[in-house]
């Protein structure tokens, strides 16, 4: 539980929702085994396919010389879990005060 930080809803993801494809952030040092075990374990699903990729980082307001600075990469990676048909995620609600 401690490598999936939390769900991405971006235009992607949620186009990717209708394929039975789940987009979250996940520690980058978890490995795709490790997430895939866990999905399974906690939401009771089958996954058939798992995809990342880092994320790269910002670029910085000001210059270095004569050239652009930028930022390490993120901490975490994005991870996009496909289900098998027939199963699905609840979707993650977060409660708004």
């Amino acid at each position: 539980m401690d490598g999936i930080k939390y769900a991405v809803f971006t235009e992607k993801s949620i186009r990717l929702l209708g394929n039975n494809q789940y987009t979250s952030n996940v520690e980058s040092g978890s490995t795709r085994t490790e997430i895939k075990h866990w999905v399974e374990l906690f939401f009771g699903v089958k996954v058939i396919a798992m995809n990342s990729h880092r994320l790269p980082g910002k670029g910085r307001r000001r210059r270095m010389g004569p050239i652009m600075g930028h930022t390490m990469h993120y901490r975490h990676r994005r991870m996009i879990i496909t289900l098998q048909p027939g199963y699905s995620i609840p979707p993650l609600i977060e409660k708004r005060t």
